[in-house]
C-alpha cells in the first residue's frame, strides 16, 4: 500500500530525511514516533505527494509519487494535518464536507447522501460555522471531510491534539472502525499513552533516520531504543517496571488493573 525505497529528502541544504524504507499494508494501523524535528511530519507529507522525494522512491497503491499529480493521491489519500485551521475554509460544517466531496465525486445525489451519513455519524450540526467551534471541535470538522470521501489510506498528523479526553476518544472509536473496515491508518504522535492503546505496529525515526520498526509493544518497552530516540516509554509498562515481580509484562491500563483485582480477591 504505501512503500518507501531508500527515500532522502531535505529543506535547502538541511537533510531531514535519510536514506528510508519500509513497506505499509493495507488495513495497518501504524504509527510514528520520535522527538520534535525528528522528521515525522515530513515523512508523512511524502506519503501523500505533499512532498517529492530528493532521491528514493514512494509509491501509493501502485502510484510513484514522483510524477502522480498530488490531487490523484487525495482520492486514495487523505491527510489530517496538525492545525485544523490549514484544512477548513467554508462557512457551515456541511458545506466544509460537501467542499472535499465535490472535488471526488460528479454525482450530487451521492454527494449530499455521504454528507448526511458523515454528519450522524460525527453527530454534528450541518449548519454550525466551524470557526465559532472549539479547536478540538475542528479537529473533528477535519476528519470528517476526509472520512465523508473514503480514503484508502488515511494519514493523521498528531490528530488528538487541542481535544478533551471524551473528544479524543470519540476520534480514536470512529479511526479504529475505518481501519477495521480496511481502511489504512498511519499516525504521528507524540502521545505515547494513545500509541499503545491503538497501533498495532512503530515506526520509530531519530535526526531522520528510521532506527526502529516493529509490533506495538516490543518498540515501545525497548527502553534503549525509546533512550535513542529521545521518546518518553508510556506511563503504564513505566510503572510496571519500577512495580517490578508480577507486574514485567503489563503494557495497558486494563492489563494492570486485571492484577491488582486480582491480588485483591
Amino acid at each position: 500500500m504505501i512503500h518507501f525505497e531508500h527515500v532522502s529528502y531535505g529543506y535547502g541544504k538541511t537533510s531531514t530525511i535519510q536514506d528510508v524504507s519500509f513497506h505499509i499494508q493495507k488495513g495497518e494501523f501504524v504509527s510514528i514516533v520520535g522527538a520534535n524535528g525528528a522528521g515525522k511530519t515530513t515523512l508523512s507529507k511524502l506519503c501523500n505527494g505533499l512532498l517529492k522525494p530528493a532521491s528514493g522512491m514512494v509509491t501509493i497503491h501502485g502510484q510513484n509519487t514522483q510524477n502522480t499529480k498530488t490531487s490523484l493521491l487525495a482520492r486514495t489519500v487523505g491527510f489530517l494535518f496538525q492545525n485544523p485551521d490549514r484544512q477548513i475554509c467554508q462557512n457551515t460544517v456541511y458545506d466544509e464536507i460537501r467542499f472535499g466531496l465535490e472535488c471526488v465525486l460528479n454525482d450530487p445525489i451521492e454527494v449530499d447522501r455521504r454528507c448526511t451519513e458523515t454528519l450522524d455519524q460525527f453527530a454534528f450540526d450541518g449548519e454550525r460555522d466551524p470557526f465559532s467551534m472549539s479547536r478540538g471541535e475542528r479537529q473533528q470538522i477535519a476528519l470528517a471531510s476526509l472520512v465523508a470521501c473514503k480514503p484508502q489510506v488515511l494519514i493523521l498528523d498528531e490528530p488528538t491534539t487541542g481535544l478533551d479526553y471524551q473528544e479524543c476518544m470519540h476520534m480514536m472509536k470512529i479511526i479504529c472502525e475505518l481501519n477495521e473496515k480496511g481502511t489504512t491508518i498511519f499516525m504521528v504522535s507524540h502521545d505515547m499513552e494513545l500509541v499503545a492503546d491503538f497501533a498495532r505496529r512503530v515506526l520509530v525515526i531519530r535526526e531522520g533516520k528510521l532506527i526502529g520498526d516493529g509490533e506495538t509493544r516490543a518498540v515501545l518497552t525497548n527502553r534503549a531504543l525509546l533512550d535513542q530516540a529521545s521518546v518518553l516509554p508510556p506511563q503504564i509498562p513505566t510503572l510496571a517496571h519500577q512495580l517490578g515481580t508480577g507486574f514485567e509484562a503489563v503494557f495497558t491500563l486494563n492489563e494492570m488493573a486485571d492484577i491488582v483485582e486480582g491480588r485483591g480477591q
